[in-house]
């Protein structure tokens, strides 16, 4: 089996040593190229070459942003080798599911998660120890067994996302930690983002309509898209927005109409104290969805597994079943 390895030497707990001990466990069992990322895109870059030479695993060390990088690096060509359905398919009811048939996305190398972020929201979803020693464990326990499992994955304006994407405050968020954290990234810096985005959104709060399959347009303030649950973490503690969300069925809604205080405060405390689905009438939630359309007023921030992508006054997201192997 031939593999790479690539790390973040950025991302909050991965050093040299720890580096140094996974690429020596893993070059016992596979034929391994290591390759530390120096640059943003770096390691969508050596995953999408990855790809295209036949490699059989990629294995990302670093955070939820390093995997992502990694799973768009592998999926690079097969999100321009078909066209999702139109925009249409939305509000007439029509399925993106066939667009996301496993065929046609062809043979990609299987991916491993050894966590060295803050939040590492995909691997523990997975099940996957947020301790690098134990993951790395984890990881070699399954090669040595022929042990992986087939997600889903999200597709959104062309980036791919492994556990969320948003529009609106969620995306505000984002952004405003990206231009304050080091390498260290807190639960209270995440707090103290989302307070500040709250009473000050850097684009104001443009009304958004939102298109499901089989629904009339609603209209909402912002919007969560899920793809597993938890949606995120706080620290420590889960935040569950659609519980019912996990790899094998389709993407979680989860938008307010209104952000009164009462409003967020309920909500908040409802997806940080339980796992039971949430009601409530300024609240539009769906689950297993095969495709959402959002369109903003403005341009609002939209953001894909924790980072900031841009502003978009558009944004389909699809549900792609099966498109990823992970090696687990």
């Amino acid at each position: 089996m031939r593999a790479i390895l690539v790390v973040n030497p950025q991302a909050t707990s991965t050093t040299a040593g720890g580096r140094d001990v996974l690429a020596h466990a893993l070059a016992s069992q596979v034929k391994l190229d290591v390759v530390e990322t120096d640059y943003r895109g770096h390691a969508m870059a050596v995953a999408r070459s990855a790809a295209r030479d036949g490699i059989d695993l990629v294995v990302a060390h670093g955070g939820d942003g390093t995997v992502n990088e990694v799973v768009n690096g592998l999926l690079a060509d097969a999100a321009t080798s078909g066209a999702p359905p139109q925009a249409g398919g939305a509000a007439t009811g029509t399925s993106a599911r066939g667009w996301g048939d496993p065929t046609r996305i062809g043979r990609i190398p299987a991916l491993g998660v050894v966590p060295g972020g803050s939040a590492n929201v995909f691997a523990r979803a997975l099940g996957i120890s947020s301790d690098p020693v134990e993951a790395t464990h984890q990881l070699l326990h399954a090669l040595e067994n022929d042990r992986s499992r087939r997600v889903g994955l999200g597709l959104a304006d062309g980036h791919w996302f492994t556990f969320n994407a948003g529009l609106g405050w969620d995306a505000d968020v984002v952004g405003r930690v990206a231009k304050r954290r080091g390498k260290q990234t807190t639960a209270g810096l995440y707090l103290r983002a989302a307070v500040r985005s709250y009473f000050r959104p850097p684009l104001g709060r443009p009304a958004l309509t939102i298109r499901v399959p089989g629904e009339e347009p609603t209209e909402a303030l912002t919007a969560f898209v899920s793809n597993t649950d938890p949606w995120s973490y706080l620290g420590e503690r889960p935040i569950h927005l659609n519980p019912g969300c996990s790899f094998e069925t389709g993407l979680g809604l989860f938008a307010l109409n209104g952000l009164g205080l009462p409003t967020v405060f309920k909500h908040v405390r409802r997806a940080l104290a339980t796992k039971s689905n949430q009601n409530g009438r300024r609240l539009v939630r769906h689950d297993d969805l095969p495709m959402i359309r959002i369109d903003a007023a403005e341009p609002v921030n939209f953001q894909v597994d924790g980072d900031l992508v841009g502003q978009r006054n558009r944004v389909e997201f699809f549900s792609v079943p099966d498109a990823l192997t992970v090696i687990v």
